[in-house]
């Protein structure tokens, strides 16, 4: 079949299995492009949700940057032989297949990450053919969460909490500057969101790989957060996707005094803003990347998702670094963004933002690029117009 892309909102519908290749391959070229980061240091790596985005860069470079055995869980959706699959299903099988290449084993568990039945099926992977974890990587972005103790089902909402909220943002598929109403969260949607997108499954994951004994010596873990700046904390940092951070924070610190028998080591790293299906769907969030983008590129220092990560392993979490925290114990990565050069731009061009001069303001082209960029549209050398079987050939 030949595929296209097929947008329904904030998600692409369709990917396309060269070009998911043609994206995993560019990162696995940078971060050999950059040189051994560590060798030894982290042997095996568990990467839950490692499909996409920040989790699949953290298993490009702990396999490519520090030669480790990785093991990934995603949720994807198979393909048929009339219907792609989802853009994980291929950027896992790209990855394998790289990672076999290279001598390197690479194993990916699909199913929910969230289920009790997951952590069993990982852990029992984990002492089968590789014994011990040296790093594990949260990066589990789900809007949905079915609690596997209570069976109750979580879904998130993204809203201010308080007041209701008129905010600034922009209309990616129209290129359009537009006002949007918000109203405030009700108690129930905050603790819905919390239990979607704060610390407890990261516990539950880090408890039952702390029992079941196979975390290393000195194992670390890290989760991901976004913090930003006042032009989007209205939606984010100031509403329910906060609180829900703020509970990752809490995780954290209670992971952390747990690892210290192992003289181990629990973080949440405070990352770049990026483009990705879940940002895309934040109000406010779009218009502000794509004045964010247009500065730092403007400015020289623009990290895309693979040179964020690799900055992180290579500064952060490489052994004998020196951490960049602030008063909370996180790892700021976020420095290069909320620099003051790049802030004190974004903030003078916010208010000047309109329809009319968005292209010459903001980098709406660049946001819609690398949003197809995740399903696998738009890289170079990959014939769009070729046939593909959706299936590469591995379902019977």
């Amino acid at each position: 079949m030949i595929v296209k892309p097929r947008i329904r909102g904030f998600i692409c519908t369709t990917a396309h299995p060269t070009g998911c290749k043609a994206n995993v391959d560019e990162q696995i070229a940078y971060t050999r492009d950059q040189g051994e980061i560590s060798e030894g240091e982290f042997k095996n790596v568990l990467v839950l949700g490692c499909s996409g985005g920040y989790g699949l860069a953290c298993r490009i470079v702990s396999a490519f940057g520090c030669g480790a055995n990785t093991l990934g869980v995603s949720f994807e959706k198979l393909p048929t032989e009339s219907k792609t699959a989802t853009a994980g299903w291929y950027n896992n099988a790209a990855f394998e297949d790289a990672a076999e290449a290279a001598g390197l084993y690479a194993k990916t568990i699909d199913g929910d990450a969230f289920a009790d039945e997951m952590r069993e099926r990982v852990i029992d992977t984990i002492k089968a053919d590789l014994g011990k974890i040296d790093l594990v990587v949260y990066s589990l972005a789900s809007p949905v969460r079915q609690h596997p103790r209570t069976g109750e089902l979580h879904r998130s909402s993204i809203k201010p909490l308080g007041d209701a909220l008129n905010i600034k943002s922009v209309h990616v598929d129209r290129g359009e500057v537009i006002e949007v109403d918000l109203e405030p969260a009700t108690p129930e949607e905050t603790a819905n969101t919390v239990a979607v997108m704060g610390g407890e499954d990261w516990e539950f994951w880090m408890d039952a790989l702390l029992e079941a004994d196979v975390l290393a010596q000195g194992c670390k873990t890290v989760a991901f957060t976004y913090i930003g700046t006042e032009l989007t904390w209205p939606i984010y940092w100031d509403g329910t996707l906060g609180q829900a951070k703020i509970d990752l924070d809490r995780a954290s610190g209670e992971i952390g005094r747990k690892l210290e028998a192992l003289g181990g080591d629990s973080r949440v790293a405070v990352l770049k803003a990026i483009v990705s299906q879940a940002s895309s769907a934040i109000p406010v969030v779009p218009l502000y990347v794509a004045l964010l983008f247009k500065v730092m590129k403007e400015q020289g220092i623009h990290e895309d998702v693979i040179a964020h990560i690799h900055r992180m392993f290579a500064t952060q979490l490489k052994g004998g670094s020196e951490l960049r925290l602030d008063d909370a114990g996180r790892i700021r990565m976020d420095d290069i963004e909320l620099s003051d050069p790049v802030q004190e731009e974004v903030k003078r061009r916010w208010p000047q933002v309109a329809t009319e001069n968005l292209d010459e303001l903001g980098d709406l082209t660049g946001f819609r690029e690398d949003f197809l960029k995740i399903f696998g549209f738009g890289l170079d050398g990959v014939d769009y117009e070729a046939d593909v079987d959706p299936t590469l050939g591995r379902l019977s």
